[in-house]
């Protein structure tokens, strides 16, 4: 009997530990398989930095070939384009980690791929003396001329290819020199504008009245107006509960149509459609502009802030619809508005890296352009707003972007915030000889987008042309 219980109790033991080990198995493949991508770009990852150390680090090149970030005598890294490329290359070091391209392409400049760095200390067998360069999208005259817009105030800027989403320029300021950035990184931390932030696709901003193009787009799609019904401006638009919208600085519009309305930025009109349209219908165009969404890719944007439809009253609706409210957006998400416009109601999938490429020459990656969204609006409609918006510049609020002999379209923003003064916001696009491009603008507690950020927008396309 005793021997049929001990029998019996090591049966339950053996039992038990092979459980245990089955579980150990099951968890070391999850590990090596749906947790390995993570576990290896972890910037805990002892063995990755051991690794990582003698290894000489590719280099980072813009569109053109010129060097953006590489590799000094020392091991050190060099950044010879300094802050005005700070929200595009990022930095790296052994105590702060990665950010940007730096820490998105980190193991293209390491010279690994994926599977060697599931592979453990075998890896080492495989691996290079030296990574590969990454080419990215990036022009730099575009993105100097953007920087030098800015002038060291806050703001951003992003600058895209519209035909295939290539990003051409991307600026944030207050910005750091990443070639000193451990030594400056605790002041940097502590410092009042956040030099660390990429306001192009971390900021979340009222886009103010440049939210106005999707409004009208909005509205057309719904039929609750047309291109003929005018509307008249007094100035001041009652949206119910002892509440009105007004036009900025008191002005009065008269009688307008929706086409003038754009051109003149009237607040009226918009606040009106926006009521008409009710919260379904503006939840229903801020998610098929892709508001709701984030982009994934190398570029690691901020999902927008919308409001909580099927809860707002027609103040807010109102509200909603002049780019105010508790309405929050990225200045690459207002890129992205301006691209769908521009290009017939498609909208590319935004990127940096071009091609990545060995030591030998060869290339072992290249971007193929993606659409992001498509049919965000009917071509038609795309070409009319399109027309508006060339209106804009030719002869309205953003006048200060028209350039003879190029095609600009635009709208101008002055959106109200609720920390400080009015932001200042441009967005739209140039044909120039051989594409178009799209752009968006924002200068912080400026004033207007006509008089701040047009004139950045103009420097821009003639950095480009």
């Amino acid at each position: 009997m005793n021997d049929w219980r001990m029998h019996r109790q090591i049966l339950g033991a053996a039992a038990f530990l092979l459980v245990c080990v089955a579980a150990l198995g099951a968890y070391v493949i999850w590990l090596m398989t749906w947790e390995a991508d993570e576990l290896a770009g972890n910037p805990l990852n002892m063995r990755r930095s051991a690794t990582q150390a003698n290894i000489i680090r590719g280099t980072i090149f813009d569109a053109q070939g010129r060097a953006l970030a590489q590799n000094r005598a020392d091991g050190t890294r060099s950044y010879p384009m300094g802050a005005a490329f700070a929200a595009v290359t990022g930095y790296t070091g052994q105590e702060i980690g990665s950010a940007g391209i730096e820490a998105h392409a980190n193991r293209d400049l390491l010279g690994e791929t994926a599977d060697m760095s599931r592979l453990g200390p075998l890896a080492q067998l495989f691996q290079s003396d030296r990574g590969d360069d990454v080419y990215l999208t990036i022009e730099s005259d575009a993105q100097q001329a953007a920087y030098d817009g800015l002038a060291g105030r806050r703001g951003a800027v992003v600058v895209l290819d519209a035909a295939t989403g290539a990003v051409l320029a991307m600026v944030s300021s207050p910005s750091y020199d990443p070639n000193n950035i451990e030594q400056q990184w605790q002041a940097l931390s502590q410092q009042e504008g956040g030099p660390l932030l990429n306001r192009a696709v971390q900021g979340l901003y009222p886009p103010g009245s440049t939210i106005k193009p999707l409004i009208a787009d909005a509205a057309l799609r719904e039929d609750v107006t047309t291109t003929s019904e005018t509307f008249d401006c007094t100035g001041v638009l009652d949206v119910g509960g002892g509440h009105t919208i007004r036009e900025s600085h008191g002005e009065v519009h008269g009688t307008v149509d929706l086409q003038k309305a754009l051109t003149e930025s009237c607040n009226v009109t918009f606040g009106t459609l926006g009521m008409r349209l009710g919260d379904k219908r503006l939840q229903s165009a801020f998610e098929r502009f892709g508001f709701d969404q984030e982009i994934g890719g190398d570029i690691l944007m901020t999902k927008s802030h919308l409001p909580p439809f099927g809860t707002l009253g027609s103040g807010d609706q109102a509200q909603t619809a002049i780019g105010q409210s508790s309405l929050l957006v990225t200045p690459m998400h207002m890129a992205l508005l301006a691209a769908g416009i521009a290009n017939g109601g498609t909208i590319m999938e935004p990127y940096l890296v071009q091609r990545v490429v060995t030591p030998g020459g060869l290339t072992v990656r290249e971007t193929v352009p993606q659409t992001w969204r498509k049919d965000v609006t009917t071509p038609s409609r795309a070409a009319l707003l399109d027309t508006y918006m060339e209106d804009v510049v030719k002869k309205g609020t953003g006048r200060a972007a028209n350039i003879s002999g190029v095609r600009v379209t635009g709208k101008t923003g002055t959106a109200e915030n609720a920390q400080g003064e009015d932001h200042a916001w441009f967005i739209g696009s140039a044909q120039l000889p051989n594409r178009k491009i799209v752009f968006a603008i924002i200068v912080e507690n400026s004033g207007g987008g006509g008089t701040e950020a047009a004139p950045i927008a103009r420097k821009i396309i003639l950095s480009l042309s």
